[in-house]
């Protein structure tokens, strides 16, 4: 690869340069910090730059999201201290999803088959009632299935069937769960 190829001038960032200036000091001043701001608060927050969240979410501290105008979010979710959610495009989360300390959602990646690079992204959804455990990653593409469990320190590169438990790297189907 020549990194002095890649351009990446055709992405579509969703939102203006002025309003993603705005969120990444919104984000500093209140996601990525120790202080305990109230979930309802920086729920309002993400509100307010285009996310569709929902009523009971809770959103600990030191979270990090890309671009909340690519962000669908359920009741009852829980995303615990320190999870990335590298929204370059959509990613929806149902209702009653655990996200994990550390946890990783990666919505974009890049061809490493070709000399300029390109950027991909692929949309994540993680349907209802699912658990991704601590540092768990999920790949771009990827569809996590409902009620589902994604163990510990996983890679998820590919989709995991409703009530099923995953782990490892790469994640396999270690058993089915009782729906």
């Amino acid at each position: 690869m020549d990194l002095s190829k890649f351009a990446n001038d055709d992405f579509d960032r969703g939102a203006s340069r002025l309003k993603e200036s705005a969120w990444l000091a919104i984000k500093w001043l209140f996601f990525q910090t120790t202080l305990p701001w109230p979930s309802t608060f920086r729920s309002a927050l993400l509100r307010l730059f285009g996310a569709r969240i929902g009523h009971g979410v809770v959103i600990r501290a030191n979270v990090n999201i890309s671009f909340p105008w690519h962000l669908h979010i359920g009741d009852h979710v829980w995303i615990g201290e320190e999870v990335m959610i590298l929204s370059l495009a959509q990613v929806t989360i149902e209702s009653h999803v655990c996200i994990s300390q550390r946890a990783f959602l990666c919505t974009g990646s890049h061809d490493y088959k070709k000399d300029t690079f390109d950027l991909i992204t692929r949309p994540i959804t993680l349907r209802q009632g699912s658990w991704i455990a601590a540092q768990a990653f999920i790949s771009p593409g990827v569809e996590v299935g409902q009620s589902s469990v994604v163990s510990v320190g996983s890679i998820v590169s590919s989709n995991v069937p409703d009530h099923t438990l995953v782990r490892g790297n790469p994640a396999t189907i270690i058993k089915s769960l009782s729906p």
